[in-house]
């Protein structure tokens, strides 16, 4: 690898590092059925990339998510975030317990369960 291309590899290393990660929920639509999985993310842009690297491997963790990939293509399917949280101006500020909240609420709005979509209920709900 040349000075040039190691010059600006690192370049736009430090340029990712530095710009703001979107704290929020995101929905996987399948087009071609309806169904979705609706995740949270405390860097949306990131999660996304991962999950399309992962179908595209067919190495998605959720299993019926990757049938369907594997069944309508990746075209069948689009990716959005739906909300995000505005970080709070302090030091100590951990949008943990903020962003749960926040996919509980879609969760509950889009009912992404059984034949509707591809999460699975947790324990209690």
């Amino acid at each position: 690898m040349s000075d040039d291309s190691k010059a600006r590899r690192k370049a736009l290393i430090d340029e990712y590092k530095r710009t703001p990660k979107t704290v929020g929920v995101y929905v996987i639509r399948n087009t071609r059925n309806g169904k979705c999985y609706v995740g949270a993310s405390r860097d949306v842009r990131a999660r996304l990339n991962r999950h399309q690297r992962d179908l595209k491997a067919n190495g998605e963790r959720v299993l019926a998510l990757q049938e369907d990939w594997n069944r309508y293509g990746g075209d069948a399917f689009e990716f959005e975030t739906v909300d995000t949280l505005e970080p709070l101006d302090r030091q100590d500020y951990d949008p943990g317990a903020d962003l749960e909240v926040l996919e509980q609420l879609w969760l509950e709005k889009l009912e992404p369960y059984d034949a509707r979509g591809y999460n699975r209920r947790r324990r209690g709900d």
